[in-house]
């Protein structure tokens, strides 16, 4: 009886595991072993940076948010307080973008924060 090899599964797991790793530069891209090694460290940061934009996403929104109250008069932090006082539910990206967007509408929610505060 002849030797079973898998060959055919085997090709497709390699042809596989290449075709992830196609785009990386030199033997990275060529040679199975090092293509692997490349694509577990690509696919683990992605996970990673995944996460890690969400936190960007809501650091550049404070900030942006931050400026527009400050041009006003008022901290970032007792702005949040006093939404949060004043029963006021936006979220933090949608208050950066009112911020850019419509100035006269944020400046509503400030003077609401502010009543609230007071």
């Amino acid at each position: 009886m002849s030797r079973a090899t898998n060959a055919p599964a085997s090709r497709e797991r390699r042809r596989r595991r290449l075709e992830l790793a196609k785009g990386f530069r030199g033997p990275r891209s060529k040679l199975f072993r090092q293509a692997t090694e490349a694509v577990d460290r690509a696919q683990r940061l992605a996970t990673i940076h995944r996460k890690l934009r969400k936190r960007d996403f809501r650091r550049l929104w404070i900030s942006r948010i931050n400026a527009a109250v400050r041009s006003e008069g008022m901290t970032y932090s007792r702005f949040i307080e006093g939404l949060t006082k004043a029963n006021v539910e936006i979220n933090r990206k949608m208050l950066s973008e009112m911020a850019i967007h419509d100035a006269d509408g944020f400046k509503t929610l400030i003077e609401k924060a502010r009543a609230a505060l007071v």
